[in-house]
């Protein structure tokens, strides 16, 4: 590609999130974080522009010592073995990293540490104690996931040391019943030890500025907006640097043996020193300055919505307290186009339950294109979406093979057979020909402006309907007839034709880089600059070069054996409850309840207070709902509730019952039993 005549170039870093390196990537880690990026780094390399693309695992943190101590093998086992899987899982499908790096490595501990002494030395972390459990067994702090107890307040056996996610309780390790360690079974003390805190709150002000302004100018998603406003309405709080284990970032203070980089404070930093590798690897020395300390350079962040926070508000504000101390600035992100989850046949993934199936799986069985294409024409851009068999084997068998593989296949035959596999001539335009060089001409811009601004689906809606087009415009021109009537005018629609598919390579390259290259092959033609991928690139009398079949459908029997295939036999799908008799149910009383007022709780995320109304009498309820519904929104809903339970206090307040709800796909997310308007208040359910 030859970019001496292109002006305006941007200079581009791009990164998605690390992932974690105690399992293995599944279809939907592909659609929040990664094909997105990759189909956005690939058009703005054909574009010209200057960019890299970053990514690497994160290699520390509980859930891979937890890993670990489960397979009795030390946490180096754990990241060398899923590096190495994730990254080949990448690599099969197409993912076009610059560099994959590891947080494990030197050069990233060496980064982190960096910044944990910058702010150190200038006395911005606080050092604070506080009492955690702690392991006499085995001689260790236990993180919250390393224990296990009873809520205080609903009485689930599987609570964590401070907070219950069945009943979103939250409270002080000291009151969970029953705490167990998850590594010995022992059970744990209350020890005091103490851990510096990163002023999160000193920076909200300046965070909420940084955030309003990027939006405004680089129209930032609304579901980003959303999430940071939560968090900026309850207010930013300290929030601890470090931790008490061994496999991680070592805190480089006097005093801090045993002690970590808390892992949401050095993961982000990966980004950094994976672009200090990569100089290395290039000798390159000032190209990570280049990138990320230059005015010039556009930031662009992609992830998924559970990593929102860390990308807009911690790692903004950890940026921010560098450049306030040291002369050599780091730049913001400009965007970060968080996606929401893609599930899987109506549920979420969960390989214990053998629901899903991981990128090394299915590419095992189909090629990476068709899954590429299939996730990036369902991206869960703003709401969560679904990955199901039988649409993918759609998608493949009716718009791949059917549409864009049929209009080529159709062209060459007709072109081999008729003009000896050369580009025939084009002779006098028609309207139908002018109107169909004029769609070719306007396409790259008209998709390359959707991809400029994240919307990835549409702009793969497009690529195909301009393979529709194609394929209505060879029917419309009957080269078939023409070729026996008037050869010049059917060699003119077969030239205008062989240009559409040149300008459907360069346009698909992002999305079937496979495929694309498959075409150009085909074409005997390589990729241009996506400006020009819409002029008539292929000249009279070039030579073809040989024709394949691009995409094999997908027969039923092949799909059906993968559906039934799911949950069976050792991760079956099915409720395992522990059996009551009719006497104990009997014992619940569900009666139907109005809500007539609702607010947040303080200091709490997940909690509402409730004021309900069952016919004879006004009580008030604790719910773990705010992160499902806005207050203002549950006023005068008819609700299940169950009206004999004990009370108990949650954060202080006296909760008289428990609202029913039911879980949802999408994570933390509940939704309430609603009851119709004509049953009055009080009536119980039977």
């Amino acid at each position: 590609m030859d970019n001496s005549t292109i002006t305006n170039k941007e200079k581009v870093l791009v990164t998605s999130a690390l992932p974690y390196a105690n399992g293995r990537i599944h279809l939907g880690h592909l659609s929040g974080a990664y094909l997105p990026a990759d189909i956005y780094v690939r058009y703005k390399r054909l574009n010209g522009d200057d960019i890299i693309y970053i990514c690497g695992s994160d290699e520390h943190g509980v859930p891979i010592t937890i890993t670990a101590d489960n397979e009795k093998v030390s946490p180096k086992v754990i990241i060398d073995r899923y590096h190495e899987l994730n990254r080949l899982a990448f690599e099969k499908f197409g993912m076009s990293f610059d560099i994959y790096s590891r947080t494990s490595l030197p050069v990233h501990h060496q980064t982190a540490q960096e910044f944990f002494k910058s702010y150190f030395n200038q006395g911005l972390l606080v050092e604070k104690k506080s009492l955690q459990f702690y392991d006499e067994k085995v001689k260790m702090f236990l993180p919250d996931r390393y224990v296990e107890g009873t809520c205080p307040r609903c009485g689930n056996e599987e609570a964590r040391s401070d907070e219950c996610e069945k009943c979103g309780s939250l409270y002080e390790p000291s009151e969970l019943k029953n705490p167990k360690s998850k590594i010995s079974g022992e059970t744990p003390v209350l020890k005091e030890t103490s851990h510096w805190y990163f002023p999160l709150g000193k920076f909200q002000e300046r965070l909420e500025k940084y955030i309003s302004e990027m939006s405004e100018k680089f129209g930032w998603k609304e579901n980003v907006l959303q999430y940071c406003r939560g968090w900026f309405k309850e207010g930013l709080k300290d929030r601890a640097y470090t931790r008490d284990l061994d496999w991680g970032v070592k805190v480089p203070v006097d005093g801090a043996e045993g002690k970590v980089l808390y892992v949401w404070f050095e993961a982000v930093l990966g980004y950094i020193s994976a672009t200090k590798e990569l100089s290395q690897k290039r000798n390159e020395p000032e190209l990570w300055k280049k990138f990320w300390q230059m005015n010039d350079t556009k930031y662009v962040a992609f992830i998924g919505k559970d990593n929102i926070v860390f990308h807009t508000i911690i790692f903004p504000a950890m940026l921010m307290a560098w450049n306030d101390i040291q002369p050599d600035k780091y730049i913001l992100p400009q965007n970060v186009p968080a996606n929401e989850f893609l599930n899987f046949e109506g549920k979420k993934f969960s390989k214990s339950r053998g629901w899903g199936v991981d990128v090394l799986e299915f590419l095992d069985l189909f090629p990476p294109d068709p899954l590429r294409y299939t996730l990036a024409a369902n991206l869960p851009e703003n709401k969560d979406t679904d990955f199901y068999w039988k649409e993918f084997q759609s998608r493949n068998n009716g718009e791949l093979a059917d549409i864009l593989g049929n209009f080529i296949n159709r062209t060459f035959t007709f072109v081999f057979k008729h003009f000896e596999g050369k580009v025939p001539p084009l002779g006098k335009l028609d309207k139908i020909d002018e109107d169909m060089i004029k769609l070719i001409e306007e396409y790259p811009a008209k998709v390359g402006e959707l991809i400029d601004r994240y919307k990835i689906k549409d702009a793969v809606f497009e690529m195909m309907n301009l393979a529709r087009a194609g394929n209505k415009y060879f029917n419309d021109s009957e080269p078939w007839v023409s070729v026996k009537k008037d050869k010049v005018k059917c060699a003119t629609a077969l030239n205008i034709c062989l240009n559409c598919i040149y300008t459907l390579a360069e346009l698909f390259e992002p999305v079937i880089p496979f495929s694309s290259e498959k075409i150009f092959k085909m074409l005997n033609a390589t990729k241009c600059n996506w400006s020009t991928s819409g002029s008539l690139n292929l000249k009279e009398g070039h030579l073809l070069g040989q024709s394949e079949i691009l995409f094999t459908k997908i027969e039923d029997k092949v799909i059906d054996e993968q559906i039934n295939k799911l949950g069976k036999p050792d991760g079956e799908l099915k409720t395992v409850d522990e059996e009551i008799t009719i006497d104990d149910f009997k014992k619940i009383k569900l009666r139907v309840a109005v809500i007539k007022n609702a607010e947040k709780v303080n200091k709490s995320e997940k909690l509402l207070k409730l004021k309900i109304d069952l016919g004879n009498e006004e009580r008030q309820l604790v719910a773990g709902i705010a992160k499902s519904y806005e207050p203002e929104n549950l006023i005068g809903k008819k609700v299940l509730v169950v009206a004999n339970l004990k009370p108990a206090k949650l954060f202080g307040l006296d909760s008289q019952g428990m609202v029913l709800a039911v879980d949802t796909p999408e994570e933390g997310k509940v939704k309430l039993i609603e009851i119709d308007n004509s049953v009055s208040p009080g009536t119980l359910a039977k």
